[in-house]
């Protein structure tokens, strides 16, 4: 059986303005107006994160989605509405440890190899039910899900760019995930 996974990246927020780390914040006022949404396509069913960014995502692109916690945003624990430029100047070190080890939480929050199996687990239950799935998300989320399907090392993490309403697809034949273009 055949499943279709198709990941959004929900809408702007003031954090991706700020490059912060974010909070549970709503779109920016210009993202609900947006012009230039997505077209996924039709789905079997739908997903999103808890977060407010991402219902309002799906809502905005038409959808009625199921709440999925293992759809949520890596936890930044204490860094969390922090902009990214004060952390280089007041934790340097913890920074560059995060970045550099997919095992480090020097926020206190999860680290990079926890988000991968947490995402991870949720494909592996999405795969066997086949169908066309959205899943509306945080790019951290959607990074992690590239990886596994690529079985990229964790450093890659760092290379892929998701922009907000970005997509990203993917299909499992029964046998392994690709990355559909």
């Amino acid at each position: 059986m055949t499943t279709r996974l198709t990941w959004i990246n929900h809408g702007a927020t003031a954090a991706n303005r700020t490059a912060s780390f974010p909070v549970d914040e709503p779109l920016e006022e210009k993202t609900l107006g947006e012009a230039a949404m997505p077209t996924p396509g039709r789905a079997d069913r739908v997903f999103t994160s808890p977060a407010l960014r991402a219902r309002q995502t799906a809502e905005m692109l038409g959808f009625e989605a199921t709440v999925a916690p293992s759809l949520r945003d890596c936890d930044y624990g204490r860094w969390a509405g922090r902009p990214l430029m004060s952390l280089h100047s007041e934790e340097p070190e913890n920074l560059a440890l995060w970045i550099s080890d997919p095992e480090a939480a020097p926020h206190e929050g999860e680290s990079l190899q926890q988000l991968g199996r947490r995402v991870t687990g949720w494909m592996n239950e999405e795969m066997p039910l086949g169908g066309r799935v959205i899943a509306v998300t945080h790019a951290a989320v959607i990074r992690a899900a590239i990886l596994n399907v690529l079985k990229a090392p964790p450093a890659a993490f760092w290379t892929i760019d998701i922009q907000p309403l970005g997509m990203a697809r993917m299909t499992h034949d029964g046998r392994r995930w690709s990355l559909r273009f």
